[in-house]
């Protein structure tokens, strides 16, 4: 049965109509705006979800000792530490570049970077805990690197200025992005025109990698490539500098 509505006011079918209308006004707009620009629903963002929850929990800690991590991060017998000259000479660094340190940690390649660019250069050492970019900097005052600059991320992006980088340099820590899509975007906005990204992370191969390797990087050498060439850059090609990492280049398309 139809439903009846009584009016005992003249003003009554005012509010009913005006109800009404509020309520398909938002609609009607809406078809509106995609008759004349039917490209604004492809626009429109899409909030990215974590795609490894949990993944940095043990650097959020308010309880983190930064020498537990120093003693883990800058130690004879992890590759990266021991392999640390030949990655800066295969990166190919000028003096007076800019490069960003994403996931800089303890800063292990980020002094390093400083004295490659010179005086006229600039670091920039990104990351998402505090203690470790306060320990950066109290190492570059000690040292007299005056090129340094820390940036705290938030997980999400690099919060690197626009266009403010020639390289991006990522070591075993793609496999930390969260949401590597939002913070490929800002990586790409960061570059300059014809920037690069360097990127070393674990080789992750079933049957061959370590339990702790294909449990805590979710994925291998040929996602975390596509990940990135889908964010709008292209391989360059690959380092064999390594054993148990991967080194390769991606350029920032136009």
């Amino acid at each position: 049965m139809d439903k009846v509505v009584f009016i005992t006011h003249p003003g009554d079918m005012f509010d009913i109509i005006a109800m009404r209308f509020s309520r398909l006004l938002p609609l009607a707009l809406g078809w509106l705006c995609l008759a004349i620009h039917p490209s604004l629903s492809a626009q429109t963002p899409t909030l990215e979800k974590s795609v490894k929850p949990g993944i940095n929990d043990n650097f959020l800690q308010a309880d983190l000792q930064v020498g537990e991590w120093v003693e883990r991060f800058e130690r004879e017998g992890r590759e990266v530490y021991d392999s640390r000259l030949a990655v800066l000479e295969a990166i190919g660094i000028k003096p007076g570049e800019a490069i960003a340190d994403v996931g800089a940690g303890t800063g292990l390649y980020t002094g390093l970077f400083a004295d490659a660019v010179g005086s006229e250069g600039k670091v920039y050492a990104v990351d998402i805990v505090p203690i470790f970019l306060s320990r950066i900097l109290d190492r570059a005052k000690e040292t007299g690197r005056n090129n340094i600059v820390t940036v705290l991320g938030d997980g999400k992006t690099s919060a690197l200025p626009e266009g403010s980088v020639d390289k991006v340099f990522i070591c075993d820590t793609y496999h930390h992005f969260e949401y590597p899509q939002t913070m490929l975007a800002s990586l790409h906005q960061a570059l300059r025109p014809g920037g690069e990204i360097i990127l070393i992370d674990f080789k992750r191969i079933e049957g061959t990698s370590s339990e702790w390797i294909l449990s805590h990087v979710r994925g291998g050498q040929e996602v975390f490539s596509q990940e990135i060439k889908q964010a709008g850059f292209k391989e360059l090609g690959s380092h064999a500098l390594l054993k148990d990492n991967y080194m390769l280049r991606f350029g920032k398309k136009p």
